[in-house]
């Protein structure tokens, strides 16, 4: 299951997922086109995009560095995720 972490202003969504057995978490981006969506996919921490369709070599430089700097927010949510819903 992937949770949205953020959408910039030009539609750019990103999503992650709990923290995995081996310590990763897992990054999806899509961004809306006509009649569809680029995506990209990661791993954090190491940030190797797999499956990508249509984002460039430039869009792909901007998506390492954002989600990157963004990384420990990513993995703290993640870890939340994983722990499951918080008992009041």
């Amino acid at each position: 299951m992937l949770w949205s972490y953020v959408q910039l202003d030009d539609g750019t969504q990103f999503a992650y997922s709990e923290t995995r057995e081996d310590g990763t978490v897992r990054v999806a981006v899509e961004r809306p086109v006509d009649f569809g969506f680029d995506h990209a996919e990661c791993f954090l921490p190491a940030v190797e995009w797999f499956n990508v369709e249509g984002f460039s070599a430039d869009d792909l430089n901007f998506l390492t560095e954002f989600v990157r700097t963004n990384a420990p927010f990513i993995f703290e949510l993640a870890e939340r995720q994983k722990a499951g819903p918080a008992v009041a």
